[in-house]
């Protein structure tokens, strides 16, 4: 539960790090850039402000742009990309910084992932730092609900915090439409609601154009977005084919080890439940035939909350042979696991190793070929594991993939 008077002191501490005066010359710095579109969510959220971004610079639109997700990055016009350097932890501060290069270059449209999690933050970040003319909710599900839960309800409502005022908002978001319709009406906003048979109208041919496996509502959202300032849908989709994906996106990897055949699904960035269990279905009826399935699964214990709702959630799923665990806090995850009905001879823990005795352990559990897929946290060794495997196959092509979301 959050702490009222914690959540009141840290809105205090961050209105008084944005004084009056610094407050003005980022209003006037948010006004030179015309265009600001603010991508919230669950899942994707990285994903789209990158296809949003690549579609606007298609489009000839100056733009830049600013994810969180795996990896924190600055995106400038030409497609260039940078980290963004921090001296200690995330903190929405970080988007007046952003405001300011993106005015230094001339940025006429600037697309910034949302970074803020508790319900306070996610309106302070777009009332006071990005003021967005168009929003974006990619989804609402089960995920932070230590922060933003208890419910996946109260996550939808959480979520509309950052819904802009006399705005745009798109949204790909089916089951708590109701919820973020009532938001757009007190703010005012035009509501973009994305229909299943919109989001079903990305053709498999436009989808094969993408080197990674991405996901059609993303890629509908994103074309919905473009198309609204003017850029025609095949514009958009080359520039989205050819830009560069996020780190965590989920790719396949295939080794031959030594006479094993073993291919592995980065699937580390999908943590929440519902969208891991079908990366889950989607590798395994993609590689029925492989002897073994091996799922890696990493965890954090500074997020207690989602160990439990996956292990938990795993234990009704198709089975894997065994359940590898990986990170910090292990036991827990083990501890919910059995209690869940997971045989604890399954179980390897392999709680605080680094990445290539974490490579040999599972590589052990492999016999003569295994399906491997790693979930729950990419942070720590999850980032570190997938670039072990990835110096050491080959990446396959998205056109092979059914669609997940």
């Amino acid at each position: 539960m959050i702490d009222p008077l914690t959540t009141l002191l840290g809105i205090t501490s961050l209105l008084a790090g944005l004084g009056g005066a610094e407050a003005f010359v980022h209003r006037r710095r948010l006004a030179q850039i015309p265009t600001r579109v603010h991508v919230n969510g669950t899942r994707g959220k990285s994903s789209v402000t990158r296809l949003i971004a690549a579609g606007f610079r298609a489009g000839g639109r100056r733009t830049c742009a600013k994810t969180t997700g795996t990896l924190a990055r600055m995106i400038f016009p030409d497609g260039e990309e940078f980290p963004v350097l921090r001296t200690g932890r995330a903190n929405v501060i970080e988007q007046v910084r952003i405001v300011e290069t993106a005015v230094a270059v001339g940025a006429e449209s600037l697309v910034v992932e949302c970074m803020a999690l508790q319900p306070a933050y996610q309106w302070l970040s777009e009332s006071k730092l990005v003021r967005a003319t168009i929003g974006v909710i990619t989804n609402a599900r089960e995920d932070h609900l230590e922060v933003m839960g208890p419910t996946e309800e109260d996550v939808a409502l959480a979520l509309c915090g950052m819904v802009p005022i006399r705005g745009q908002l798109f949204t790909a978001e089916q089951r708590h439409l109701s919820i973020i319709e009532q938001a757009c009406r007190d703010r005012r906003t035009q509501l973009h609601a994305l229909p299943r048979e919109q989001i079903d109208a990305v053709t498999d041919e436009e989808m094969s154009g993408f080197k990674y496996v991405e996901h059609r509502e993303n890629v509908a959202l994103a074309l919905s977005v473009c198309r609204h300032v003017g850029i025609a849908r095949r514009v958009a989709l080359e520039g989205m084919w050819s830009a560069q994906p996020d780190p965590g996106v989920l790719t396949e990897h295939s080794l031959d080890f030594f006479g094993r055949r073993i291919v592995f699904f980065n699937g580390f960035a999908a943590n929440d439940p519902e969208s891991t269990e079908r990366l889950w279905n989607l590798a395994i009826d993609r590689y029925p035939r492989l002897s073994r399935r091996l799922a890696v699964f990493n965890c954090r214990h500074d997020r207690p909350e989602r160990s439990v709702q996956l292990a938990k959630s795993a234990a009704r799923w198709k089975p894997a042979d065994r359940y590898v665990l990986i990170g910090s806090g292990t036991y827990l995850f083990a501890n919910h696991a059995v209690k869940a009905g997971i045989d604890p001879m399954r179980l390897v823990l392999a709680d605080q190793r680094p990445v290539d005795e974490l490579f040999e352990i599972i590589i052990d559990q492999c016999e003569r070929s295994a399906l491997v897929m790693g979930m729950g946290n990419i942070g720590g060794p999850g980032l570190d594991l997938v670039r072990y495997f990835r110096n050491r196959s080959a990446v396959r092509p998205a056109a092979l993939y059914a669609e997940t979301a």
